[in-house]
């Protein structure tokens, strides 16, 4: 039984969309700052700007495909995409880092040279305050869409919202101090967080794709299948789940008296299957198989197997 929020809302891909000319804007905007002043720290940001265009267009990829319907060839559909797209986001935060580092440190050997900065330090303040906003809408709107895709663009987007105010407090105190090395210092201290997000977004695809069971999500499900079971007067075992990036797949099996009849035990069953999702309050699809409380040790014919119900 699958409870499912649809990913494909016009509010994901209105977000998507904006994401993609707003990644534009902010890159002109940048490469126009970095034009007047010269600053390492201006152009550490701008270079993340790149990285992260370039990262949106392959989550509007992402998010378009899947949306498709499985087929024939992808029975399951194409929902895991989200956690391809969520690493390549992480790879382009670290592409990004890690050209903010060299810069900077190249600038510094070779010489500071700033100029213009209070214009520069404004356009990047407006940038900073954009990507805030755009940030925390993305996030939001693939919470509520229950979309991987938006929520990591989101947090690349307040990654690139946190860049930008770093390099204006770099920009203010060399202005206030007239000490020029603070500028590659603060472009340095920004890579390096920006190189720990995309590490973080890395491990998050990464855990996706080898089904990792979330302790919390494992606590839920378990909390909530005792109280069903216990109300319907059934037993179960062999509770497994993962997410696709959009929904949770849950299997477990059902235990019932030898006394109940196929026709019963799968009314119980269809209805512990339609009942969890709602209680777990997330969109997840529900697998049960049916076995017999008495015999079900000997017919698995595992002598590890206790066969006690899970509780």
């Amino acid at each position: 039984m699958t409870n499912r929020v649809e990913p494909g809302s016009s509010a994901a891909r209105k977000a998507m969309v904006v994401s993609l000319l707003c990644g534009f804007l902010m890159l002109a905007g940048k490469l126009t700052a970095w034009l007047v002043t010269g600053s390492s720290a201006i152009l550490s940001d701008a270079a993340e700007s790149v990285i992260h265009v370039i990262a949106v267009a392959f989550a509007a990829f992402s998010l378009w495909l899947s949306l498709r319907p499985p087929g024939k060839r992808f029975l399951y559909g194409f929902e895991r995409i989200t956690f391809f797209s969520a690493g390549f986001e992480g790879l382009m935060i670290m592409a990004a880092a890690l050209s903010i580092l060299v810069v900077a440190v190249r600038n510094w050997i070779a010489g500071i040279e700033l100029s213009h900065l209070g214009g520069g330090t404004a356009l990047v303040v407006a940038a900073g305050i954009v990507n805030a906003v755009l940030g925390t809408y993305l996030v939001r709107t693939g919470k509520r869409a229950n979309s991987l895709i938006l929520e990591a663009n989101g947090k690349h987007v307040l990654t690139d919202s946190w860049t930008s105010f770093g390099v204006v407090g770099g920009l203010l105190l060399v202005i206030w101090t007239g000490w020029k090395p603070f500028d590659p210092l603060i472009a340095i201290a920004v890579g390096l967080n920006i190189l720990w997000s995309g590490g973080r977004l890395i491990w998050q695809a990464a855990a996706g794709l080898m089904d990792y069971s979330d302790p919390e999500t494992a606590r839920k499900i378990r909390e909530m299948l005792d109280a069903l079971c216990s109300e319907l007067g059934i037993e179960y075992h062999g509770v497994r789940f993962r997410s696709t990036g959009y929904r949770l797949i849950i299997e477990f099996h059902l235990l019932f008296p030898s006394s109940v009849t196929v026709g019963e035990a799968h009314k119980l069953a269809t209805d512990v299957e339609e009942r969890l999702p709602a209680v777990l309050d997330m969109p997840a699809e529900v697998i049960t198989h049916l076995e017999s409380l008495e015999d079900h040790r000997e017919v698995h014919h595992d002598p590890h197997y206790t066969g006690k119900p899970e509780r």
